[in-house]
């Protein structure tokens, strides 16, 4: 594994997350008002999921689903005109940039995923926490939720092991492309599919 990680990575996290915070905080104003009205409170979304080394901490989004009218409801009938335009622009993500600045995550790197998830991780696919989860990585610029999960693990363990400063700006290009055209957004047929022993098509916000 490559040893592109440490106290110049981080100090390049919180510089960047923090210029992110910075330039985009009259988005996210508009984007919280916007919420509020079409939605209302909470504007964030809380969710447990791993880290670097399986540690779990609270991952932050903008809400995109309103609060379910029945027991059962489904997340695609409880997703709003706005909240589908979060989700499609990536913009949903936006405050992850504030678990950078916490030190749960990196710009890039895999995915956190859900606690559940993890537990299905042979040994092998446990190398995918070696280190920080990011914001953007490596599968999510070659074909994010439109690949199996077992492809996008293979994807971060590829990344882990050639990790440099130079691929990592090879992923930032690509992220623009994606931000630009998305694709990928959600697997096929709208839906998400867990990763565990079944693999069914039950939604999960794992992206």
């Amino acid at each position: 594994m490559s040893t592109c990680d440490g106290p110049v990575r981080r100090v390049c996290d919180v510089a960047l997350a923090g210029l992110g915070m910075l330039v985009l905080a009259p988005a996210g104003l508009l984007i919280t008002l916007a919420i509020l009205t079409t939605m209302g409170g909470p504007v964030l979304f809380r969710q447990r999921r791993c880290g670097r080394h399986g540690q779990e901490f609270v991952i932050l989004k903008f809400r995109t689903l309103r609060p379910p009218r029945h027991a059962g409801e489904s997340d695609r009938d409880r997703q709003t005109w706005f909240g589908a335009v979060l989700r499609w622009t990536s913009l949903d993500e936006l405050p992850q940039l504030v678990n950078i600045v916490r030190g749960d995550m990196s710009i890039i790197g895999p995915r956190p995923t859900l606690p559940e998830q993890v537990r299905h991780y042979s040994s092998r696919q446990r190398g995918r926490l070696a280190v920080r989860p990011g914001l953007t990585g490596w599968a999510q610029v070659c074909g994010r939720n439109s690949l199996s999960w077992a492809e996008r693990i293979e994807l971060d363990l590829w990344y882990i092991d050639r990790r440099c400063w130079r691929l990592d700006l090879r992923i930032l290009l690509r992220t623009i492309g994606v931000l630009l055209w998305p694709r990928g957004v959600v697997g096929q047929g709208g839906v998400n599919p867990g990763f565990g022993p079944e693999q069914d098509g039950e939604v999960r916000h794992a992206g």
